[in-house]
């Protein structure tokens, strides 16, 4: 597990496994919040109260040994323990954060918190599946307990300022992108990454992803730093010549299938495969 700070309130802890990337993000004092008065009868009389610092932990890293440690972890790096937790989507290695803090509630988006609902125990058992085929062992099942659905487009209060949450699906038909406006950082979810090609989940798609794309486009030119669901943080200008590469794979997807070209340094036997199942959803 490696963990970089991007900005005084955004680490990234990234897993071993899969390069999963974990967001931890502090909210405290806004400055531009006027500070709000503090109760009748205060020790200091007419002083203010400031809003306490607040953190989030967005998606999560994937080994068991590595979710023990995020706690001290985070302790050591100076932020509280988390209030909250999000999850960009559905699938079983963003969800993992409930092992790390059993006790926090966990929120996502509205399609998110649907698509769980309909297929109850689903990550759960893909969970068990992936541990069994590399012979992990967990000290304790996954238990999501209750979802705090959140609206998306929308926005989510964090220690007096502001997540903006956008829509991102076509990866999936759920999933959001969370801005951190203040550190000017992206959370891309399963979009973005360096080490994959754009690929096709459980009601995901060509014409949805492009949308997404063009969403990301629009918050990237504003970002000093992308963070994609798995593989290396990226500037600005690199998330945006690698939007320009995923789209014109998608849209040759759609109009070649089989033929299109992958992008470039993303053409090994891993990603044909995962090349060809593109093609065999886009078909189906």
């Amino acid at each position: 597990m490696r963990a970089v700070a991007l900005h005084p309130d955004v680490l990234v802890v990234t897993s071993a496994l899969l390069r999963t990337n974990c967001v931890v993000v502090r909210g405290g004092i806004d400055e531009d919040v006027a500070a709000v008065p503090a109760a009748a009868g205060s020790v200091g009389g007419p002083a203010t109260a400031q809003p306490q610092a607040e953190v989030f932990a967005i998606d999560s890293p994937v080994l068991p040994d590595e979710l023990d440690a995020l706690p001290a972890l985070l302790e050591q790096a100076g932020f509280p323990a988390p209030s909250g937790l999000l999850a960009t989507h559905g699938d079983w290695d963003h969800l993992l954060g409930r092992l790390a803090f059993p006790g926090v509630a966990l929120g996502v988006a509205e399609s998110t918190a649907a698509r769980l609902a309909a297929a109850p125990g689903a990550a759960q058992r893909e969970l068990r599946a992936f541990d069994e085929r590399l012979y992990i062992e967990r000290p304790r099942p996954l238990a999501l307990g209750s979802l705090q659905a959140l609206p998306v487009p929308g926005r989510c209060e964090l220690g007096g300022r502001q997540l903006e949450l956008q829509p991102a699906s076509g990866h999936t038909a759920d999933g959001m992108a969370v801005w951190i406006g203040w550190a000017k950082v992206l959370v891309a979810g399963d979009y973005l990454s360096t080490i994959e090609l754009p690929t096709f989940g459980e009601g995901g798609g060509v014409d949805a992803y492009l949308a997404t794309v063009e969403r990301l486009r629009a918050l990237g030119r504003g970002a000093e730093h992308v963070v994609p669901g798995h593989g290396p943080v990226l500037d600005a200008g690199r998330a945006l010549a690698l939007l320009d590469e995923d789209a014109a794979y998608l849209r040759a997807l759609r109009e070649q299938g089989a033929e299109a070209e992958l992008p470039p340094g993303r053409r090994s036997r891993e990603q044909r495969r995962l090349h060809a199942w593109n093609v065999a959803c886009s078909s189906g």
